[in-house]
């Protein structure tokens, strides 16, 4: 068997859990700062939250029931597995802290669930959110994953973010403070981003204290304002061979220490404009795995910072 030539989420996960786990997303009927006009209106430019809700996902029905049949869609393959409620959908920390509190453990309640993933932005937590969090965190897995997007406040003023990257760097920072696992997610290939623009941006997110990484490639999707952007004036997307060169080298420049959970996203077909790759995950993880190992790249090759342990 070969070893990756990075460090992946699935390994990683293995070791800190004696079962097999996975996520089951959830739909806890949150909302966006920038989308209900508390900052800005139209949520982010690249975003259509529908890409992210599988079948069994369904904001008015109650979480437990959606992780109930969530299991139910997994447990066909691994009759032993333990889950994650993945609270995914929105930002899943934008409320006051008790109706947090009561969405929390109606999932930690549930039969088999192990812990939680909260997706959320930086800008949308606090010290008393934080402060539960931490509470949680000592008596079951807790994650949280920010949006980061990008580390360039120009870009992320022109996707309508509504923060900076010192805001993530800072949320990043009192998260990880304490004890908390940190996620992020970043994408490649935004509009006025160039292949230096992205190896500057591995350098910021290894300069922060983040734990898991997630890595996705710009999609146009139906519904969202870069599509009628790209519809009007069509843009330069990568193709996956494009893609594959880009992340070698986004990769080699990471902290060595941090996880890698995904390289691409899949969204639905009848959402997708572009670009139409044909690949699903997996089969891209195996391109991109051979030609690292084909020419010899690896994970913090060309790291100079100052390593964090996971």
């Amino acid at each position: 068997m070969y070893t990756l030539p990075y460090n992946d989420f699935g390994t990683w996960l293995r070791s800190h859990f004696p079962y097999k786990v996975q996520k089951i997303s959830v739909d806890a009927g949150f909302t966006c700062p920038n989308r209900d006009g508390r900052i800005s209106y139209g949520g982010c430019a690249f975003c259509n939250n529908e890409t992210f809700n599988p079948s069994y996902c369904n904001r008015n029905k109650p979480i437990k029931e959606q992780l109930e049949a969530g299991k139910r869609f997994f447990a066909q393959k691994y009759p032993d597995m333990r889950y994650l409620a993945y609270f995914q959908a929105y930002t899943n920390t934008y409320a006051d802290i008790d109706t947090l509190k009561r969405k929390y453990e109606e999932a930690l309640d549930t039969e088999d669930v192990v812990g939680i993933v909260i997706g959320t932005r930086p800008d949308c937590v606090d010290k008393t959110v934080l402060d539960y969090l931490e509470y949680l965190a000592r008596h079951v897995f807790v994650s949280v994953e920010y949006g980061i997007e990008s580390t360039n406040d120009t870009t992320l003023r022109r996707i309508n973010r509504g923060h900076t990257f010192a805001c993530t760097r800072q949320a990043i920072s009192e998260t990880a403070r304490r004890g908390i696992t940190v996620g992020g997610h970043v994408i490649l290939g935004l509009p006025g981003e160039d292949k230096t623009e992205s190896l500057n941006q591995a350098a910021a997110v290894s300069s922060t204290e983040l734990d898991i990484l997630k890595i996705h490639q710009l999609q146009i999707i139906r519904g969202t304002r870069l599509g009628q952007e790209y519809a009007e004036n069509p843009f330069h997307l990568y193709t996956p061979d494009e893609y594959i060169i880009l992340l070698t080298e986004y990769i080699r420049r990471l902290r060595p220490s941090i996880i890698l959970d995904r390289f691409t996203s899949q969204s639905p077909a009848d959402m997708l404009i572009a670009p139409r790759w044909g690949l699903k995950n997996h089969e891209f993880a195996n391109l991109l795995a051979n030609h690292m190992r084909n020419i010899g790249a690896r994970q913090g090759q060309l790291y100079t910072g100052t390593q964090k342990n996971v």
